[in-house]
């Protein structure tokens, strides 16, 4: 069972092979493009929250941070103290409350249980404000052991999410880390 008992022993042994140690290239390309600094912005199972440290630094003072890891959102706030905490949430993505302009996604939806993946849809579309987006990148791969991470390729993505978004943009990502190189998509999908 995919807890937060578990994910609090898999930060507390550092087995995090997700982590990477800074936001994403391809979240700050996508990040540098955009404008308003003052939109609505939730991070979900935001881990480490490099992306949020990020946005937080180039003037996004709306930025949210949501995982169920104590040990993850300790992390976060001890390496982005000035990080208001009110806008951390120690909570289920499935209980969170809210209405945002943009949900960045970035390994959450791959550490997911499979079974999980419709509610998640679902989820994402209500916490969106109405032509909300959600972006991000996709593993477009499947692993072959048990997960997570849980990957899917680009038609299980295409089959979930088009019932309630606009699928603006889902292409293989150009501009991965080299260990993830040919195996992401990046996407931009429009709350319909």
């Amino acid at each position: 069972m995919l807890n937060v008992a578990y994910w609090n022993q898999r930060y507390l042994k550092n087995e995090i092979g997700w982590n990477i140690g800074t936001a994403s290239i391809p979240l700050i390309t996508y990040i540098n493009q955009l404008h308003d600094v003052n939109i609505k912005i939730l991070i979900p199972g935001a881990g480490n929250a490099y992306e949020a440290s990020y946005c937080f630094t180039k003037g996004f003072n709306k930025v949210f941070v949501l995982d169920w890891s104590e040990i993850a959102i300790e992390n976060f706030q001890e390496n982005t103290p000035n990080f208001p905490n009110e806008q951390v949430f120690c909570q289920d993505f499935f209980k969170h409350k809210g209405q945002y302009d943009l949900i960045l996604e970035q390994t959450f939806f791959c550490a997911l249980e499979p079974e999980l993946r419709l509610k998640y849809v679902e989820k994402m579309h209500q916490l969106l404000k109405p032509k909300g987006c959600l972006a991000g990148l996709f593993f477009n791969k499947v692993f072959h052991k048990d997960g997570p991470p849980f990957g899917a390729e680009k038609q299980t993505y295409i089959n979930l999410f088009k019932p309630y978004f606009n699928l603006n943009i889902l292409e293989k990502c150009y501009n991965s880390i080299p260990s993830r190189k040919d195996t992401e998509l990046f996407f931009i999908f429009e709350k319909r």
